[in-house]
Order: structure tokens, then sequence, then C-alpha cells
């Protein structure tokens, strides 16, 4: 399936991940409607679009967790743009490194709304225009954090676990409608996901991925990419992503040694 005809909405898409599947599929010829909460990164990603590849963007400056701004942004479409044929629910983060009894409310309820309410605020948003249609696809940015509870994670693993239960369900509830369903679980990927969680502390966000190679947002746009442009009857249905050097969410070998994060 070629994008040159698509229109594609990708949230979270001013860093990481969501910048990587925004360039990729300019490339390939994609509309891209950008959503995120910072507005000048939005801007220059849009201008940068723009020049290189000629895409066509919108901009929607809005935070996912709160449901009454991303109705309100989605309505304010130029018509010609709200029929959307992809969705890539890339918004997300995790927020502190504690025990479950040592928590902070704060860091618990920011993970519950952007990672498990904003996926399901966007996707009641757009989802109902694609099972009218009968076409469309959802992709769903998860975490292996979605398949394994590591040590001191908790609550984001909670929250990704249920990521993927509400991709499941989105594929179940959907089939028939001609609408596709997919999930991605990647491993660790060099983001400004460390950054987010230590709440700006460089040093320790550097520490996570020293000593060995990590994903890089890039790979798994490239991912990304691919379980968009399989043919209509193709789904893939849910995919684990590692870099070479992780065998699970706590093992990681770092220079010639097998060390647990």
């Amino acid at each position: 399936m070629r994008l040159n005809t698509q229109t594609a909405l990708i949230t979270g898409a001013s860093a990481g991940i969501g910048i990587e599947t925004a360039r990729l599929f300019a490339e390939e010829g994609a509309r891209l409607i950008l959503l995120a909460r910072r507005e000048e990164l939005l801007r220059r990603l849009a201008d940068e679009l723009k020049d290189s590849t000629g895409c066509e963007t919108q901009i929607l400056v809005c935070d996912v967790r709160e449901v009454s701004a991303v109705n309100a942004a989605i309505a304010k479409l130029p018509e010609s743009w709200r029929d959307i044929d992809l969705l890539i629910n890339n918004a997300g983060l995790s927020r502190g490194l504690d025990k479950i009894h040592e928590g902070r409310l704060q860091d618990w309820e920011e993970m519950i709304d952007t990672n498990i309410k904003g996926l399901l605020y966007v996707s009641k948003a757009v989802l109902p225009g694609m099972v009218a249609r009968g076409r469309g696809m959802v992709i769903n940015v998860a975490s292996i954090a979605g398949r394994e509870v590591y040590p001191r994670g908790n609550v984001y693993c909670a929250t990704k676990h249920a990521a993927k239960a509400l991709s499941q369900a989105m594929m179940i509830d959907t089939n028939g409608t001609g609408v596709r369903v997919c999930n991605i679980d990647p491993g660790l990927v060099e983001t400004e996901f460390s950054q987010v969680r230590f709440r700006g502390d460089s040093e320790l966000a550097r520490q996570v991925y020293e000593g060995y190679t990590p994903l890089k947002g890039r790979d798994v746009a490239e991912a990304i990419l691919f379980c968009a442009t399989r043919p209509a009857h193709v789904n893939i249905a849910d995919m684990l992503i590692f870099p070479s050097d992780q065998a699970s969410s706590t093992l990681v070998h770092k220079r010639k040694m097998n060390y647990e994060l």
C-alpha cells in the first residue's frame, strides 16, 4: 500500500519516534497531521518536511490527556483533512523509577492519563470515521514494558500492559470493518524517554544508553512504515523490537558483560 494517497495522524510528533515517523511518511508522500504539545517544535518539523519533501501538513497543538482539547483540535481540521487513513498513537511517557510503595501519585496520574487515556481519547476521535468509511489503520506504539514487568517499573508497565490489551481489543472490536490494528513494542530506544523519566537529569538518562547500541527513533519508525504499507489483506498485529544487545526488559549486554538495568 502506497502512502501518497494517505492522510496520517501522528501523536507525540515533536520528538523521538514521532518525528522520525513523520520524516519517513513524508518521504513516502503521505499528508501528515502532527499532534503534540510543543508548538515551536511542530512548526519547525512542518517547515523541514515542506522544504525536504514538499509534504502537506496540519499542526494540532494539544495535550492528549485532555479529552476536550483533543476533540476540539481534531474538529478544527479542514474538511479535506478529516478522512484520516492512518493513526499512529505514539504519545507516551514514563515518570520516575520508584518502588510502588514509594511512588508519587503525580507520576502515576501523568502516566495513566497519557499512556492509557490519551491513547483512548485520540482513538475515539478517529476510529468512528475509519469504521464508517470501511478502511483505515491504527498503529499503537507501546513498549516491552507491556509484556514484562521490571523492577521499579510498576505503574509504567501497567499502562503499557493496558495499551497492549487495548490494541487487541481494538482489533477484535473492529474485525470485519476494514480497519486494521497493529501493536508495536520497542525495547530500549534512545530518545527523550529517559530525560522525561528522570525529569531532565541528563546524567541518569545517559547511563541508560551507555555501553551498548540502543535502538534509534528511526529504527522504530521504519517498523511503523513497514506495517503501514502492507497490502490491505495483511495486518501485522503485533511486533516486538529489541536492539541486538537486549534480551529482555532487564537483560542488556553492556561492554562484554551482562548488565541488569
